[in-house]
């Protein structure tokens, strides 16, 4: 949070500095970049990892979530209305490495606004998810737990 606001402190003196008779947007995203740029030099100094990696994170996590919405999303319209006799509806155990309480219930929501798949039960620990799947044949075991363990590693990367 620190390094945002010096960024955007940096932008505000710089356009102040520019001599202009009025507040030109450009003047501030120029001032903006270049505060960027100091507080990548600088970051190492607030002890923390510079912000924009943040957001890069954040911006990649949902561009992931989003094409994993749509292709289950596909999948189970698929089901649906190609192979209503071939589904095979089933539970699943899935066991995390995320400790956060924050995080478990992170992951958890993701996995149930995936179309297909209801987390109906943690353990008592909160380490292993009781997962209810569209079709649990091993081909869609393993997309499911990639989808998953995809999630995890993202939500790790926020953790970082």
């Amino acid at each position: 949070m620190a390094q945002l606001l010096l960024n955007i402190l940096i932008a505000f003196l710089w356009t102040l500095l520019q001599d202009e008779d009025t507040f030109h947007l450009s003047t501030f995203i120029g001032g903006y970049l270049i505060g960027i740029l100091i507080v990548y030099l600088m970051h190492r100094f607030f002890g923390h990892v510079f912000y924009l990696k943040k957001v890069w994170v954040i911006f990649k996590f949902i561009c992931v979530y989003n094409f994993q919405l749509f292709t289950s999303s596909m999948t189970t319209i698929n089901y649906i209305l190609f192979k209503p006799n071939k589904v095979n509806p089933g539970l699943v155990t899935y066991e995390t490495t995320l400790r956060h309480d924050w995080a478990i219930t992170l992951l958890t929501l993701l996995i149930m606004l995936t179309p297909g798949s209801v987390v109906l039960r943690l353990s008592p620990d909160g380490r292993r998810f009781f997962i209810h799947a569209i079709d649990v044949t091993e081909k869609e075991k393993e997309i499911l737990t990639k989808q998953i363990k995809k999630y995890e590693k993202l939500i790790w990367e926020v953790l970082k």
